[in-house]
């Protein structure tokens, strides 16, 4: 009798090496409880073909194709075709803008703006491969800790789905629209009296116990589907990489998932070079920016603070992944205040783009590297934009007509009387 044929994808664990089948229902390795990794055989099709293949995609309009993630299944979850739940996400665009690009210092810069997903940010990507996953293991429910989107995500697809979701969030610390959307669509919804960290530690202890699937970005479908943005962006170019990959960095889900796509990119010949990856935090949430400025040596835990919620994590999951993406890349993390992401924000607000603060992290680090000479001025830039302007409308208020001093950029809105003259005057100032 021969031999049964070789798994096309299988899990590994980071830690200590242990392989497990795919459709293991264990977010975490069932040994030591180490980081799980997707491992893929390559396509047998050479780069030209696999190119071929996904351009010939390109605008499908029904079915698991239209998807901006499953138009590249090949590259996320070969196996699960049958099983593929999605809306469809991605197809997001690649946007210029001389205004933004000016303001950077970065004449080639471009904004790949992930708020356009169904629900508003990135985690739409790795959402739909994660509760796929779920179906195909037969979770009974889909839980997650967040600082929003993630739980806005997990409830839109496991509602989707019809799975029961729970989400865990850190009271008073999650943005009103973020919140609005995982109330709107069903999950149940715990306020946790502590930051995201421990609301981890929570889900983390209740999916075992309770038989919840665990959705945060330890789970390695996850980053399979966040993998694509990387993979759609290069397609729009033409399947000519950038210089540079800027990304706000909270969870590290998506630092590691741009290392994997641009490793696997080069591996099965997408690509002939890989971009650097910049990664920035928030000054007052930087524990992986203190790891590299120190070689990681070691890992860094902090108490984290900052107006970008969505990366307000003081230590990140997928730490381990994302150090091997940026050693991989030759890449670099670095930091930005809260007065420079809101700066940036209201620059890509004034566009006519628009951002939650946590993106706009991205386009304050990418002035910085240029500032500092890290990154060159001519060098192809894209900067991530991770979420959309309304998933944290009460930041967009506070700066525009509340902050003291008052902002150059603030667009205060004026009060008159009802008389054409007052419209006049108003307009003629």
């Amino acid at each position: 009798m021969s031999a049964p044929p070789a798994p096309s994808t299988w899990q590994v664990c980071a830690s200590c090496g242990s392989e497990i089948p795919e459709t293991d229902p264990h977010p975490r390795c069932p040994r030591c409880r180490g980081l799980l990794e997707l491992y893929h055989q390559p396509p047998a099709q050479g780069g030209n073909a696999l190119r071929a293949t996904f351009d010939a995609r390109w605008g499908v309009r029904r079915g698991a194709l239209a998807s901006g993630v499953w138009r590249y299944c090949e590259a996320v979850l070969p196996t699960a075709r049958e099983h593929i739940l999605s809306y469809p996400e991605g197809n997001t665009p690649l946007l210029a803008s001389a205004a933004v690009a000016r303001w950077a210092g970065a004449p080639e810069l471009l904004l790949k703006h992930e708020g356009q997903n169904p629900t508003g940010s990135f985690k739409d990507r790795g959402m739909t491969v994660g509760v796929t996953q779920a179906r195909r293991v037969q979770a009974r429910a889909v839980a997650c800790a967040s600082t929003g989107n993630t739980a806005a995500a997990l409830a839109a697809y496991a509602a989707l789905a019809g799975l029961p979701a729970l989400v865990l969030v850190p009271k008073g610390q999650v943005a009103l629209g973020k919140l609005a959307q995982a109330l709107a669509y069903g999950a149940r919804t715990l306020l946790v009296r502590g930051n995201f960290d421990d609301c981890l530690e929570l889900a983390d202890q209740a999916s075992e116990r309770l038989g919840a699937y665990l959705l945060n970005s330890v789970n390695p479908f996850r980053l399979e589907g966040q993998k694509t943005i990387v993979l759609e962006l290069l397609q729009q170019l033409g399947w000519e990489p950038p210089d540079w990959i800027v990304v706000p960095a909270g969870n590290l889900g998506n630092t590691a998932a741009f290392g994997k796509a641009l490793k696997e990119g080069r591996a099965w010949g997408l690509i002939d070079r890989a971009p650097r990856l910049a990664a920035v935090q928030a000054e007052g949430a930087a524990p992986f920016a203190q790891s590299f400025r120190e070689g990681f040596a070691q890992r860094r835990r902090v108490e984290p603070h900052t107006v970008a919620t969505a990366i307000n994590i003081g230590n990140p999951a997928s730490y381990e992944r994302a150090v091997r993406a940026i050693r991989d890349t030759d890449g670099v993390v670095t930091t930005v205040s809260d007065d420079e992401i809101l700066e940036a924000k209201a620059i890509v607000d004034g566009a006519g783009i628009g951002c939650e603060p946590a993106s706009a992290a991205a386009l304050a680090g990418a002035r910085r590297l240029i500032r500092e000479h890290v990154i060159r001025p001519r060098d192809r830039v894209v900067a991530v934009l991770t979420g959309h302007v309304l998933k944290d409308p009460e930041t967009v208020t506070r700066y525009h007509q509340e902050l003291e001093p008052r902002p150059a950029r603030a667009n205060r809105p004026i009060e008159i009387e009802a008389r054409l003259a007052e419209v006049e005057r108003v307009m003629g100032g």
